[in-house]
């Protein structure tokens, strides 16, 4: 099966890629490594704004991260072309604005670990780091930048 019948499967429906709202842009390949700008969350069309243990759960969290996993399965399309060129997810970063006292961001970072491994099969287990940090632009609940490999 490949990996759009997996999407469409899931009833996810790609968005288009958003422009950077800064100077960097939303990919760059270096050999076999795709390497994706880190993409925050949103809700109803603008940025989800939320800080993990003040003011969201962890399971908003966790939706949030799923959310950033559909943005980034098509940013990996507008990269390549072609989703099924995608060979291994390699790492997932996930930088979480959260408390001082908060201590759940690998369960929040799991909304987007689950969606990637549930759309890409094997070839999704990647490596992951996740952590908390003081803010995120736009004051963002979470950020997430992906790297793989292709084909």
């Amino acid at each position: 099966m490949s990996v759009y019948d997996v999407v469409r499967t899931l009833g996810i429906s790609l968005p288009e890629v958003v422009p950077p709202v800064a100077v960097y842009v939303p990919f760059v390949r270096s050999g076999q490594l795709l390497f994706l700008s880190g993409h925050i969350p949103k809700k109803g069309g603008t940025p989800w704004i939320g800080q993990l243990g003040t003011n969201m759960t962890t399971a908003e969290g966790a939706l949030a991260a799923r959310g950033v996993a559909i943005d980034l399965i098509a940013t990996l399309h507008a990269a390549t072309g072609d989703l099924d060129s995608i060979t291994r997810i390699v790492k997932l970063m996930v930088l979480v604005n959260s408390s001082s006292t908060f201590t759940e961001h690998h369960r929040v970072a799991n909304g987007a670990s689950e969606l990637i491994q549930q759309v890409f099969g094997a070839q999704g287990t990647h490596v992951r780091s996740a952590f908390g940090v003081a803010q995120i632009p736009f004051g963002c609940c979470l950020e997430i930048e992906l790297i793989a490999e292709v084909r």
